[in-house]
């Protein structure tokens, strides 16, 4: 006996204007589409998709049936397209799960075409059991590439097959013991291209429900960046069998002599099926490389006869192998997931992260720019005095330097050989030494033959109050405005000895 249960979500993303993604979500039969070739072709190419598979499987509920049902799903794509103009070149991926009874027990098997996934989550450990129908995936296998470059390859989007772009189309199936605790995932690649796998795997650990665990990966998508639509299905085993294939229990690949899988080395332990599209001694029915059969007539496997009776609780009985009873247990009502209207958030923890980090970087630079700023000065004359500016000359992306000493000392006192260098502003490593240069000035006279008597022992010059506004006119960037010839406004006491009249 195996008991079921599923919940299930889509959303258009934060890009999109049409979700072209489809889900179906049934008694035995899980699937997610992928639809491509436009708004229009993409939507009805999923859609067509999935209807087609249910009808298909329906009719001969098995392994077989399935991958007949698939391939049913994708001549429907490919007529419709043919019989309508404005639909030509539409497409859709398709990953399938069926719960299906067997000689050897319950199986659930997953069908695949393109690059939607399915993912096992078994002891806390998720992993991959489809293989992606891609550029970038067939140079991994080939060894040209890592998973790593693949998941950022330019082609990992190019897809190698796809439903309604030809009339056939090969499936790879995987057969596995659903084993009590198994969680599976199905879902499209506007999942897998935002969230990472240990993501994906926190997530389907920690949600017990999985229609909740459905809607948080959905909704972890979107908060990725939502650049595509985004489909999920999840599907739990609450009640499950053990493994009694041959061997060691486990499950186990099963291929005829010589093929070669079509996965080989993902460690997902399940029955392959389908096998690689290469030269191999395999039955070919449509396009379907399916292994061969063996010989003994158990090992085809047997339809479910179903016996639907829904109770009051929604648990839904179907009758399995041996009579036993296989229950689904699923919420009432919900066979399918149509688009959601897309509620844009506008505050996220994302932009609020991205709004704090790009002022911390406004902020770091303009705290560079100052300190390039303040860490220079110059020596320079403004209205014929001496003083000392903060800053660099002519300015810096808008900062003007700043006056922080201004001396008592006119332009007529300073030796004619440095007028004109103070004109132009003479730069100084610090305010020390533009202090010290000033002082030269006064100490460059006394130093002379014939100095005049009145160089006394102190040769620094004293400074006068700032003013109230701060002068920005630079000598040397501009002819200076003409002040008065004699320091008639500074006190006559701060013209002291040493300074030459």
């Amino acid at each position: 006996m195996t008991v079921l249960r599923s919940g299930s979500a889509t959303d258009v993303g934060r890009v999109r204007k049409v979700n072209e993604d489809f889900a179906l979500e049934s008694l035995t039969l899980f699937a997610v589409a992928d639809g491509m070739g436009g708004h229009v072709g993409g939507e009805i190419a999923a859609r067509t998709a999935v209807d087609a598979l249910r009808a298909g499987f329906a009719r001969a509920p098995s392994v077989d049936g399935l991958v007949e049902a698939v391939r049913h799903a994708n001549h429907a794509v490919w007529e419709r397209s043919r019989a309508e103009p404005a639909l030509r070149g539409m497409g859709t991926t398709l990953i399938a799960a069926a719960l299906i009874d067997t000689p050897e027990g319950d199986r659930l098997v997953v069908a695949n075409v393109g690059d939607s996934r399915a993912y096992r989550l078994r002891a806390g450990h998720l992993s991959q059991v489809s293989t992606d129908h891609s550029v970038a995936e067939e140079l991994v296998a080939r060894g040209e590439l890592s998973e790593q470059e693949a998941s950022i390859h330019p082609q990992r989007h190019i897809l190698t097959r796809a439903l309604g772009v030809s009339p056939d189309v090969d499936v790879d199936v995987w057969e596995f013991v659903p084993e009590e605790g198994d969680r599976f995932l199905l879902c499209s690649d506007g999942l897998t291209n935002e969230v990472a796998d240990d993501h994906l795997e926190e997530v389907l650990v920690g949600a017990r429900d999985p229609q909740l665990a459905a809607e948080s990966l959905v909704a972890l998508a979107n908060e990725a960046g939502g650049n595509d639509n985004v489909t999920v299905v999840v599907l739990d085993v609450v009640v499950g069998e053990r493994p009694v294939v041959a061997g060691d229990g486990a499950d186990r690949w099963v291929t005829p002599a010589g093929a070669a899988p079509a996965v080989s080395g993902s460690g997902t332990g399940g029955v392959v099926l389908a096998t690689a599209p290469a030269a191999t001694a395999l039955a070919t029915a449509g396009g379907v490389r399916t292994a061969p059969p063996p010989p003994t007539p158990a090992a085809v496997p047997r339809p479910i006869e179903a016996a639907p009776a829904a109770d009051a609780t929604g648990v839904t009985s179907v009758v399995g192998r041996a009579g036993a009873p296989t229950r689904v247990i699923r919420a009432p009502d919900r066979t399918e997931h149509r688009p959601r209207p897309h509620v844009p958030r506008r505050i996220t923890f994302r932009v609020i992260l991205f709004v704090l980090l790009f002022g911390g970087v406004v902020y770091a630079g303009y705290a560079v720019i100052r300190w390039y700023v303040d860490s220079s000065y110059f020596v320079a004359v403004d209205h014929q005095s001496v003083v000392i500016y903060q800053g660099r000359r002519g300015g810096f992306v808008g900062i003007r330097p700043k006056i922080v000493r201004r001396y008592a000392l006119t332009v007529d006192q300073v030796p004619s050989f440095d007028v004109a260098p103070l004109r132009n502003g003479v730069e100084e490593p610090s305010l020390k030494a533009a202090e010290n240069y000033v002082n030269g000035l006064v100490s460059e006279p006394c130093s002379l033959e014939g100095a005049p008597t009145s160089c006394g022992s102190s040769s620094t010059v004293p400074t006068v109050p700032p003013s109230g506004t701060t002068s920005t006119s630079v000598a040397g960037l501009g002819p200076p405005p003409r002040a008065p010839s004699t320091p008639a406004a500074l006190p006559l006491d701060l013209v002291t000895a040493g300074v030459r009249a």
